[in-house]
């Protein structure tokens, strides 16, 4: 199932990505992104928006909270999210990946005829 992820910016200035519910015009399953000065440049940190209170990226804030609505969610933060709420890696650099028999470069035997 694939899942509207969207990025969000609320009245009280926090920036937040959840699951977005068009009928109900609201973010499902929370997360708060706070950026981190460091000595590198600055990181961001994604957190359950009820955290340190509620661990689990639970509970819905509604559409007549959010001050601006992104456009476009960055592909990395979506995956990034997806890793957060449910503990698995989102496989990346499939862009190589051939599905024929042949082999990479036109090179070796090929076990696949």
């Amino acid at each position: 199932m694939a899942y509207d992820i969207r990025l969000m910016k609320l009245v009280t200035g926090e920036l937040i990505i959840g699951k977005y519910d068009a009928e109900k015009d609201c973010l499902n399953e929370v997360a708060t992104i706070q950026t981190i000065p460091t000595q590198q440049g600055v990181q961001m940190m994604m957190l359950p928006y009820g955290y340190p209170f509620e661990p689990d990226f639970t509970g819905s804030i509604e559409g007549k909270n959010f001050l601006y609505r992104y456009a476009n969610t960055p592909k990395e933060l979506q995956d990034k999210y997806i890793e957060a709420c449910t503990n698995l890696t989102v496989a990346g650099g499939l862009g190589r990946m051939q599905f024929s028999s042949e082999p990479f470069n036109g090179s070796g035997s090929g076990l696949i005829k």
